[in-house]
């Protein structure tokens, strides 16, 4: 197996949204705000290569909503997706599987592009992962996520027939070395793969953790749809990944790849940092 961090771009979001109910006294510390109170924040894919298969984990943002509708994000950087696939000798023909830990537009727009008026999916010869319950709640959205779930990102999969469901916590999706576990504070059903990598188990924390800022406990994003079960499942797993000595791979921090953790007079707090790359 061989993984690759894919960086998508970088965006801005409102630094309080990130971080709920935290003062911004405190997170402004980590996570300085521009004037308009916006910080910065990554969106970091991983390629997976493995018997066969080579899997991106989520996609970004894409390109083809308006002008309009992505300067919201401020997306901003010269990263992008084929730069970042190219980069390691990869495009997106080659690409065989797309998992999509949730699909919220940050995560999955890229999924689907449009071409000459029509909304193809962007990777002509991949098959897209998700989960039964979290389909349903993505295309029957409730008022609090609904500008996150944008049809045009994730309705052409189905109908181009090349969606697939997960639907077992910890199930192996490519086995063995892939496993999946579900958690729902951020969003229901969002899917976390855990990977095994020279010697280590790998997770891709996405929404779980944002970043590495987003470690303590009551530091949940205002955008979680259950911040009382995020902190909850939070607390779970990080225990889990401190006895067993898991590595976190981080979607939206605007610096750090990955994390080690440790025990410290305040609680579970970060270790040592690095690049994916730097792993051995």
């Amino acid at each position: 197996m061989n993984l690759y961090s894919i960086n998508t771009g970088h965006f801005k979001l409102d630094g309080g949204a990130m971080f709920g109910v935290v003062p911004k006294s405190i997170w402004n510390k980590t996570n300085p705000a521009d004037e308009n109170n916006l910080i910065e924040l990554a969106m970091r894919c991983l390629l997976i290569q493995t018997d066969g298969h080579l899997i991106l984990v989520d996609t970004g943002i894409g390109d083809k909503q308006s002008e309009k509708f992505l300067s919201y994000y401020h997306l901003y950087g010269e990263h992008t997706l084929d730069k970042s696939l190219a980069s390691h000798g990869f495009s997106r023909n080659d690409i065989t599987d797309v998992y999509l830990t949730h699909l919220h537009l940050d995560h999955a727009g890229a999924a689907v592009k449009r071409e000459n008026d029509e909304l193809i999916p962007c990777f002509p010869n991949a098959v897209y992962w998700t989960n039964s319950t979290h389909w349903d709640w993505a295309i029957h959205p409730n008022d609090r996520e609904k500008a996150s779930f944008l049809k045009e990102n994730i309705l052409p999969l189905q109908e181009k027939g090349i969606l697939k469901f997960v639907d077992s916590n910890q199930q192996d999706l490519f086995p063995p070395q892939i496993k999946t576990r579900v958690v729902s504070g951020h969003t229901e059903s969002m899917m976390l793969p855990m990977m095994q990598y020279k010697g280590k188990t790998i997770v891709f924390v996405a929404d779980l953790i944002p970043t590495v800022s987003h470690i303590p406990i009551p530091y949940v994003p205002g955008y979680d749809v259950y911040p009382l079960i995020s902190m909850e499942e939070k607390r779970s797993f990080l225990q889990e990944a401190l006895e067993n000595d898991y590595i976190l791979f981080f979607e939206h921090d605007p610096y750090i790849e990955c994390c080690t953790l440790q025990m410290t007079e305040k609680g579970i707090r970060v270790a040592d940092t690095f690049l994916l790359q730097d792993l051995y």
